[in-house]
């Protein structure tokens, strides 16, 4: 009956120690995900600025500074709110990134290799003609909240459709075009714009517009300036700026195309194996 005991008892021990073990890996987990997220944004320096009110809370009082621990504890009690309104942008892009994860998502129909090959073709034209373009191809996370004010078309990707939308007088010329797959889904697309201070204040809206996207999915945009031609290719809230046609082509293929994919599942397959 005591060896029972000892036994159960050491059982009971084991267990709490392995959750104990887990809790501290999934914060720190949590943790390390955060300051990735936030690093080299607004936030770095917002974070740092809560971090020193902290500091001075807790000093306050053997400190005897009554008054500023007062104002600062009234000010911490609600410090979950005071979070969630000064980090709101990078915890919706955290939760998104998250949900993106491979055991949450589903696999997506591609782009088409030949589709990658006429949107580049009409990127180049619309480059030497100096016509503004702003192309979005949507991949995991759903744009169907930026179609409230564009036009349906949901059209089979076409170079003279996509190259006829931003034509000059054109009435959508200066919305944005949603790709998903092979389908030209809508034109004259309103897009969030962002607002990071850090951005060059050469560009224009229709980067600002890219920019303000992919900060809030993980579409990739293709944006034509209409002053230089240039062309800018917009991830991850990040631009690659000022690529050529061929550039630009390799980058799609990278990242929307089938026989990219099928590449990276056989190269992991190599490596497992």
């Amino acid at each position: 009956m005591a060896t029972f005991l000892g036994s159960t008892s050491a059982g009971v021990a084991s267990w709490e120690l392995i959750r104990f073990a887990l809790d501290i890996l999934i914060v720190s987990y949590l943790i390390y995900r955060g300051l990735l997220i936030i690093r080299g944004t607004r936030a770095a320096p917002m974070l740092g600025g809560l971090t020193i009110i902290v500091i001075l809370y807790f000093l306050s009082r053997p400190l005897g500074l009554v008054t500023l621990g007062w104002i600062l504890g009234n000010f911490l009690s609600s410090i979950i709110l005071v979070v969630v309104v000064i980090f709101q942008d990078e915890i919706r892009k955290g939760l998104t990134k998250f949900g993106l994860q491979p055991f949450f998502r589903k696999d997506r129909k591609p782009i088409y290799d030949r589709a990658i090959e006429d949107i580049t073709l009409v990127c180049s034209k619309m480059a030497g003609e100096k016509l503004g373009g702003l192309i979005v191809f949507q991949r995991e996370v759903g744009l169907d909240d930026f179609l409230e004010d564009a036009i349906v078309l949901d059209a089979k990707l076409n170079r003279k459709l996509l190259y006829g939308i931003f034509v000059k007088g054109s009435p959508l010329h200066d919305g944005a075009v949603l790709i998903d797959g092979g389908t030209i889904r809508a034109a004259g697309c309103l897009l969030p714009l962002s607002f990071d201070p850090d951005l060059d204040p050469s560009l224009g809206t229709r980067h600002r517009a890219a920019l303000g996207i992919s900060e809030v999915s993980d579409a990739i945009v293709v944006v034509i300036s209409e002053e230089s031609g240039a062309i800018t290719l917009v991830r991850d809230g990040k631009l690659l700026r000022n690529i050529d046609a061929a550039s630009l082509r390799d980058e799609l293929h990278l990242l929307l195309s089938a026989r990219a994919k099928q590449g990276a599942v056989a190269g992991s397959q190599r490596e497992s194996a």
